[in-house]
């Protein structure tokens, strides 16, 4: 999107803060733009870590040293009850399934492309931007979302959902530079997020004991382990807590008759609280289809099959595909070559070639 100099000057842009390195130099490049820059703190999630400190709270105090740093306002809304409703219930509603969700790429879609959004507007800017990694690119009217220049920290996959009108209203300051560039440009600013670790897995379980955390919303079902022959192995501590190609956290050690392979998670029932695994890799981890459903079109629906590329979790380089379509919101994508676990309830996201993304949408069958 090009927008000249003066015009430039007369742009309010609402940036989303989140106490991290990313959004701090994302907001400090858009000020050295020439927009005017109102930086925004969003708390999304109300609880203490097991060691009983709210990281809110130290986010939100790095957000008000890093505004003060580049010159900028701040303010802080609290979103909690929308997460609640909107991300949270989502998360433990698709556990309990027995799937393995996606809760950030809600999260964009319902809070920060959202409320966020709309409060934004309110305030009277023209736009809102995020410290994401990927691109914004204005062509025959409408807004295209591209992988960004730092393919190793491209974030379109977690932004499939968004649409057309919250495309229309953001700017993504990172996109054409790399993560190093990002901390170089934080430390020479002197900015106190400038060696601050990224943070990874689930926004609001943190570093976190995931099983321990789930258990304080899903009663534990403890149930059987057996193999693909239904041998009973051992015991788990519900079948919720267990991804397909997991093989960490199984606890069965060496059994007699089989080789010495690595145990693999390769499906679960649900129904019976059963959990299937296998000694070493096996044709049942693979999968040559699948079909996804809530499929959000970013640009235009396509009408015919049409060759993409894939991901089915977010880092998976991307796998050759063959997209059918099934109806406005079903498709389903064919293999070029057997993917390993995939798995219900994750997003497969599309790409053309040149790494625009069509969208994405939830795992909903997978044909082996």
């Amino acid at each position: 999107m090009v927008i000249n100099k003066k015009e430039m000057y007369m742009k309010t842009v609402v940036v989303g803060l989140s106490g991290g390195v990313d959004s701090s130099v994302a907001a400090y490049l858009l000020k050295k733009q020439g927009y005017n820059v109102v930086g925004l703190f969003m708390l999304n999630w109300e609880e203490n870590d097991e060691n009983g400190n709210c990281t809110a709270e130290q986010d939100f105090e790095d957000v008000k040293r890093v505004a003060n740093k580049i010159g900028i306002p701040y303010y802080t809304v609290n979103y909690a009850k929308e997460y609640q409703d909107r991300v949270f219930k989502y998360f433990l509603e698709e556990y309990e399934r027995g799937r393995t969700p996606n809760p950030d790429v809600l999260c964009n879609k319902e809070i920060k492309f959202g409320p966020f959004l709309h409060h934004a507007l309110e305030l009277g800017a023209d736009y809102i931007a995020t410290g994401h990694y990927c691109k914004r690119v204005d062509r025959d009217g409408k807004v295209y979302l591209y992988k960004s220049h730092d393919k190793n920290k491209d974030q379109t996959y977690f932004l499939n959902q968004l649409s057309q009108e919250q495309l229309k209203y953001t700017l993504f300051p990172l996109a054409d530079i790399d993560k190093s560039e990002v901390r170089k440009i934080a430390k020479e600013l002197g900015l106190v997020t400038a060696e601050k670790k990224d943070s990874t897995g689930i926004c609001f379980i943190g570093e976190r004991n995931f099983r321990q955390f789930l258990k304080n919303y899903i009663p534990a079902s403890k149930g059987k382990i057996v193999d693909l022959k239904g041998n009973v192995l051992g015991e788990h501590d519900g079948v919720m807590y267990y991804t397909i190609g997991q093989r960490r956290g199984l606890n069965i050690g060496g059994k007699d008759g089989y080789n010495n392979n690595r145990w693999f998670v390769v499906d679960k029932d649900v129904k019976t609280n059963t959990l299937i695994v296998n000694c070493g890799e096996c044709p049942e981890m693979f999968s040559t289809a699948c079909v996804v459903t809530e499929f959000n079109w970013i640009t235009d629906r396509m009408n015919a099959p049409f060759t993409a590329y894939a991901k089915f979790r977010y880092r998976q380089p991307d796998q050759k595909v063959y997209v059918n379509i099934i109806n406005d919101s079903t498709i389903r994508i064919e293999f070029e070559q057997k993917q390993r676990a995939i798995t219900l309830g994750q997003f497969a996201v599309l790409y053309a070639e040149d790494g625009m993304c069509y969208g994405g949408g939830k795992i909903d069958e997978i044909i082996k």
